[in-house]
Formats: structure tokens, C-alpha cells, sequence
């Protein structure tokens, strides 16, 4: 390489990681004004009583939104922080996962700057689920795997180990890396000697071990949350309309372009167009597992567009490739040109218009938008007004009926307040329960449902009034209007301690 290219190379590895610490920067302002959602509300109670699982999934987000917590406080921005901070990292292992696989400062640089791009990225890191911290430890899956390649050394094997065992303690589904690893071994002739040699299993104990607590954790709680998940690959009954969503929803999230690219590289690469034998397979193994898995979920019920990530590090890896190795015809280089030069800003724009969206409902003339459900915009207003009626009615806790309602109410609520959901207690057992004479007292239940009739209630409490209610707005719109019941003269226990579905079967 010539010192001058060498230079260019340099130069550009520099700029790109500039845009992506300003995109990062972007996300931590984006983190600060953007209300949180329910899921987010309920992952950080999880924070707030650390285990080695739960109902829904395993640790890792808590961890991380504890991690948060610990630098920037119970906010918005706390529970987000170290998320948005993990995408620094995450770009550096897809950055040197490409430059190894394809031997490119090019190609690498391309793809870090890609994954940012993305809203999976931008906004999967922004919104703290436990797909955030999967994301991440997908990028180093990939990244240590292309080092086992590169240096032919064992003991990387303990590195993927460990990367894949961190990507369980974020969520099941890195288990597919396991096939994906597999099927790269067996498929490339140069990896198969790794099948006889003890480095590749040391590193599935090291992998075991790391998840280790999960499985504990399960087998003291009947296993409840791995019959849950792994339950969904059960199909009871055939409904192919949700196929059809996966293309639009991944359209999106990986924003068109680099979606485009993404296919692009993923074509030319089955083509043998780019690459040796192994870094393709890696590449192709890694995101056509996982998408073979979700099509087959799909069959039966919807899969959101979030459960992707674990192929994003991967995917983006094969739109660089697109865009700076393989060879193609005029009209195809003219499309893979147009994607390159415009992702970056249409992804910006995406992202701010999305924030914007969310926060103001502006973009839609302040009507309602699928983000209104989920982004806790006016649950500051509103839990005041839950604060007023409850010290009115002198009530002991706050309850609700859903898990998205606990959890707002006890982010935004005065620290320290009781608030309890008093079915599905699976999703509590983490955490201790209140003195029992305050459970005696009478309680306040915010029912965004209207219905104080609903039979949990006529049947715990001999005496429920209706003391006022109270709308969650954005700008004019009202998004729903929440009824507030004092419920007192318990009848008896008012914690429904019934199983949940997965155990009843």
C-alpha cells in the first residue's frame, strides 16, 4: 500500500470515528429529553433487585441500567447512559471484525459507521431493552471469532466464550450463535481441525459458566422463564400473515439504505464475490440463522423488529463489503454508491425525526402514532395527579393491573412510594413485599381501563370508590385518561400468588 493511500485510510478512520462519537453524543442528548418507556420503567425496577434472572429474561439489561443508575441517578438519562456509551465499544469490535475478515480500513470504517446508522443501533441502544446489551455482545461474538481466524490461536476460543456467555445473560436467543458457529467449523475446510481440538469446547464451558446464574436461577423458580421463551418455538397454530412484516419492520429499523447494501453484500458474498472461504461463511452463518429462526416464529406469531439485532454487527459488515468490494455491474455500483453517500444522513434524519416524533407527536399533526403507547410522554403530569389522589384517600400502596403501569408509577412517582401489581406476582418474585398491615389499609388502583368491576376486584375488596381521574397527554392529544379507585375492606389475601400460564399447563 502506498503511503499516500495509507494516508487516506488514516484519515478516513479518524473522521468516521469522530461521526460516530458525535452520533453517540447525539443519543445521550436524545436520552435526556425523551421520556421512558414502560419496558425501559420496568427494567429498572429490575435494577433496583438484582438476581440471576427473571420472568422475561435474563440480567444483563438490569446490570446495565444499574451501571447507569450509578452515574446519572433514577432519570431518564441514568437508566440510558451506559447503554448508549457500550455503542463506542460495539463499534470498535465490528470495525476490527471487518478489517480482519477483509483485510480493508475501508471496509472496516464503513461498517462501524453503518451499524450507527442504523435506528437498531441508534435506537436500540437508546431505548434500554435486552436487546441493547445483546447487540453489543453479538459485535464481539463476531469480532472474537474473526480473531480465533486471524491469529490461529486457541485461546481466543476463551474469548468467544466469554462474549457468547454474556450474550446469554442478555437474551436466549444468543443460543443460535452456538449453530452459527457450528455450521462456520464444519462448512470451511481451514476451520475444521478446530472440531478436534479442546479449545472450542473450554470455550463452551466458559460460555456455560458465565450463564450459569440464569440456569440457577431457573431451576429455583420451575424453570418459568425458559419454558416461557423457549415455549415460542412451539407453533399451536399456523398464521403466515406475520411472515409478511419482517421485511418492512427490518426495512426500517436498519433504515432502507444500509438495508439495501446489507442484502447487497449478503448476495455477493454467497456469490463468492468478496472475501476467503472462511470470512464469508462467519458472516453468512451469523445472520442466516438467526433470520431462518424468526421466519419460523413468524409462522405463528409476530416478531418484532427489535429481535434482529444479534444479525446488525454481521449484516453491516456485508453492506461494507457491498459498498467497496464486490464487483458489479454499472447499475448496481450506481446503487451501491447512492446507499453509501446517503445513508449517513438519512439515517440522522430518521433518528431526529423519531425522537422528535415521540416527544411532540409534531410529524403526525399531534395525532396518535405507535409510539404513544410505549413512550411514557405525560407520565410526569400524571403521576403528580396519582400523587394528589392518593395522599387525599390516605391510601397505604398504589396498585395496577398491568406490569407497564406499575412500572411508570414507580419510576415517576415520589421515590419510595408503594406501588404493586397484584396479579402475575411471577414477575415480582425478585422483590421483597411490603409490611402486611399496609397491605390490610386501603389501597389506590389506577385503571387505565375504566372497568372497577373487573372480577380481580369485585372479589379482593367488599368496598371500591371511584375518587377522581386524570388524562396522559402529548400537546393535545390524550392519549388515554387513567380512573382512580379507592378500594378498601379487603376481603382477604390481595395478592393473587396464582401461576403463571407457563406453569399451569
Amino acid at each position: 500500500m502506498t503511503s499516500a493511500a495509507e494516508a487516506d485510510d488514516t484519515r478516513l478512520a479518524r473522521n468516521v470515528w469522530l461521526i460516530i462519537a458525535g452520533l453517540v453524543l447525539l443519543r445521550l442528548v436524545a436520552a435526556a429529553v425523551t421520556p421512558i418507556t414502560f419496558d425501559e420503567a420496568y427494567y429498572w425496577m429490575w435494577s433496583k433487585h438484582l438476581a440471576g434472572g427473571y420472568y422475561d429474561h435474563p440480567p444483563m439489561v438490569a446490570v446495565v441500567i444499574r451501571l447507569g443508575t450509578l452515574i446519572g441517578g433514577d432519570s431518564e438519562f441514568g437508566v440510558r447512559c451506559v447503554s448508549i456509551l457500550l455503542g463506542l465499544p460495539m463499534s470498535y469490535a465490528v470495525y476490527r471484525t471487518a478489517e480482519i475478515l477483509f483485510g480493508s480500513v475501508r471496509v472496516a470504517a464503513t461498517a462501524a459507521l453503518l451499524l450507527n446508522v442504523t435506528l437498531m443501533a441508534a435506537v436500540g441502544t437508546l431505548i434500554v431493552t435486552p436487546d441493547a446489551p445483546l447487540l453489543v455482545a453479538s459485535s464481539f461474538v463476531l469480532f472474537f471469532c474473526a480473531k480465533v481466524l486471524e491469529t490461529g490461536r486457541g485461546a481466543w476460543w476463551l474469548a468467544v466464550g466469554a462474549a457468547v456467555g454474556t450474550a446469554l445473560l442478555s437474551k436466549y436467543t444468543a443460543l443460535f450463535f452456538g449453530a452459527a458457529i457450528l455450521i462456520w467449523l464444519v462448512a470451511v475446510p481451514k476451520m475444521r481441525p478446530w472440531l478436534a481440538s479442546l479449545w472450542p469446547y473450554l470455550g463452551g464451558v466458559v460460555a456455560f459458566a458465565i450463564f450459569s446464574p440464569v440456569i440457577l436461577w431457573n431451576a429455583d423458580h420451575q424453570w418459568v422463564s425458559l419454558i416461557k421463551q423457549l415455549g415460542r418455538a412451539r407453533v399451536e397454530e399456523v398464521r403466515p400473515v406475520y411472515i409478511a412484516e419482517i421485511i418492512p419492520t427490518q426495512f426500517a429499523f436498519a433504515t432502507p439504505l444500509v438495508f439495501i447494501l446489507g442484502v447487497m453484500g449478503l448476495y455477493g458474498l454467497a456469490r463468492r464475490r468478496a472475501g476467503d472461504a472462511a470470512g464469508r461463511v462467519l458472516i453468512e452463518a451469523t445472520v442466516w440463522v438467526i433470520v431462518a429462526y424468526f421466519a419460523w416464529h413468524s409462522l405463528h406469531a409476530r416478531v418484532e423488529a427489535n429481535w434482529f439485532a444479534p444479525i446488525y454487527p454481521a449484516f453491516v459488515v456485508a453492506a461494507a463489503a457491498a459498498a467497496h468490494l464486490v464487483a458489479w455491474g454499472p447499475r448496481e455500483q450506481r446503487t451501491a454508491a447512492f446507499c453509501l453517500r446517503w445513508a449517513l444522513p438519512a439515517g440522522v434524519v430518521m433518528f431526529v425525526a423519531l425522537i422528535v416524533q415521540a416527544n411532540t407527536g409534531l410529524l403526525s399533526g399531534y395525532k396518535r402514532d405507535a409510539t404513544v403507547r410505549s413512550v411514557g410522554v405525560g407520565w410526569r403530569p400524571l403521576a403528580a395527579e396519582v400523587e394528589k389522589a392518593r395522599v387525599r384517600a390516605g391510601t397505604a400502596c398504589v396498585l395496577a393491573m398491568d406490569y407497564g403501569t406499575t412500572a411508570w408509577l414507580s419510576f415517576y412517582l415520589p421515590q419510595g412510594t408503594c406501588v404493586l401489581q397484584p396479579i402475575q406476582r411471577i414477575r415480582w418474585v425478585n422483590f421483597p413485599e411490603p409490611d402486611p398491615a399496609m397491605l390490610a389499609g386501603t389501597q389506590l388502583l389506577v385503571d387505565e381501563a375504566q372497568i372497577a368491576s373487573r372480577f380481580y376486584v369485585t372479589s379482593t375488596f367488599g368496598r371500591v370508590e371511584k375518587i377522581g381521574e386524570a388524562p396522559r397527554m402529548r400537546g393535545p392529544l390524550t392519549i388515554e385518561t387513567y380512573a382512580f379507585y379507592a378500594l378498601s375492606e379487603p376481603k382477604g389475601e390481595i395478592l393473587d400468588r396464582s401461576p403463571p400460564p407457563e406453569l399451569q399447563r
